[in-house]
């Protein structure tokens, strides 16, 4: 079987490179890789992580693109790519425009698409926008669906596109995982990571900053650097913040918090250091999708600088919680939790809904037409006892 993966972001590659992995090794599987290039240097940095090496790199980044004139070089540079590829099955990964793009070029082509993270709902096209849309798009279109978690699936089945859903959890554990595994064995590579961040004072709970959404340029992120500026007047408190390269982001959060003494705004790091930064956070405030699947996962409190979320389990769990963008609402969650006690920052399986770290192998067995069992009692060691029931075979 020959599977072509297509990805072209930061997010997708840390989510996509355990599960490249595990095709690679996979027998009877030809597993090619095809990076698009929607993100570039964030993209080299996770790829030469997880030691994946592209066979094909479309390159279609441009200064100042629009999202029209992506998803137009997208389609005919991948349409040529099928035709020279002639791939079994065309895998791709959650909500981007290369991921939409990707899967809507194959089924025009009649090849089959399967889709990882499917079934994520918020019930509003405009938020996030316009990933919503694409994941709606890319689960019409694909025959195999990997959904995340049991709530999920329910969204799915919902629109009618039940028999043909895996719930696998998801894979961003998965890279999570492995990652800090790496991080905890090797006291060398913690000390090396540790040196990028020399101004950080451990006597100072550290909240750790990501925000980049679409539907918060303009006034979101005003109000968003409103919110860390008057945050930063706790002496006991110092924000890191990774700024995200797109000048939407970098102008309003340079113009209101650059300066300020116990405010370190930093290039966007590469994941191991970004997963060492979330163990050494006392809290996270994000808008992003991924960190609210990872740090809960290491005992981390997260508040999410949305109304809204399609990740509703951690919320419903208690690790996570909505608190929009108004300053006010996001000084008041960021006071309550640091009040609260710091965890030791291990990966913690039972803290997350959103995986135990196997769903790499589930989806492989599922390519393969393979139970999930018998894959394990090939391939890799039985799961544990303690894996969440919210992930099923």
């Amino acid at each position: 079987m020959k599977v072509l993966s297509v990805f072209g972001t930061r997010p997708e590659a840390i989510k996509m490179g355990p599960l490249v992995r595990a095709l690679h090794a996979a027998p009877g599987i030809e597993s090619i890789v095809c990076i698009t290039g929607q993100h570039r240097a964030m993209l080299d940095q996770v790829m030469s992580l997880f030691d994946i090496h592209p066979d094909h790199d479309l390159d279609v980044m441009v200064a100042n693109q629009t999202l029209n004139g992506l998803c137009s070089r997208l389609f005919a540079k991948l349409d040529a790519l099928y035709e020279q590829v002639q791939p079994d099955r065309v895998l791709v990964h959650g909500d981007t425009s290369t991921a939409m793009t990707a899967a809507l070029a194959a089924f025009h082509r009649r090849i089959p698409v399967a889709h990882v993270e499917a079934g994520l709902r918020t019930g509003d096209l405009q938020q996030p926008w316009p990933e919503e849309m694409n994941r709606r798009v890319i689960d019409v279109v694909a025959d195999h669906l990997f959904a995340p978690t049991n709530s999920s699936r329910y969204n799915l089945e919902q629109e009618n596109l039940a028999g043909r859903i895996s719930v696998t959890g998801n894979t961003v554990i998965d890279a999570l995982k492995q990652t800090v595994e790496r991080i905890d064995q090797d006291a060398t590579l913690r000390t090396s990571i540790d040196a990028h961040f020399p101004f950080l004072e451990s006597q100072r709970k550290l909240l750790l900053v990501t925000g980049h959404r679409r539907e918060n340029f303009g006034g979101g992120f005003e109000n968003i650097c409103r919110a860390l500026a008057e945050l930063a007047l706790r002496d006991d408190l110092q924000i890191v913040y990774p700024v995200h390269l797109n000048p939407n982001v970098q102008g309003p959060v340079h113009a209101h918090l650059g300066g300020l003494d116990n405010v370190h705004l930093i290039p966007p790091q590469d994941y191991l250091s970004f997963v060492r930064l979330m163990q050494r956070a006392h809290v996270v405030l994000t808008d992003s999708g991924g960190v609210q699947e990872e740090a809960p996962a290491l005992g981390r409190p997260v508040l999410v600088m949305r109304d809204v979320t399609e990740r509703p389990e951690a919320v419903q769990a208690g690790v996570v919680r909505l608190v929009g963008t108004d300053p006010a609402r996001i000084v008041a969650a960021v006071h309550d939790a640091c009040n609260g006690p710091r965890v030791a920052a291990h990966f913690i399986a039972d803290a997350s809904p959103y995986g135990d770290g196997r769903a790499s192998a589930r989806i492989v067995a599922a390519l393969r037409g393979e139970p999930f069992d018998e894959f394990v009692a090939a391939h890799a060691a039985p799961l544990s006892q303690s894996s969440l029931s919210e992930v099923t075979p």
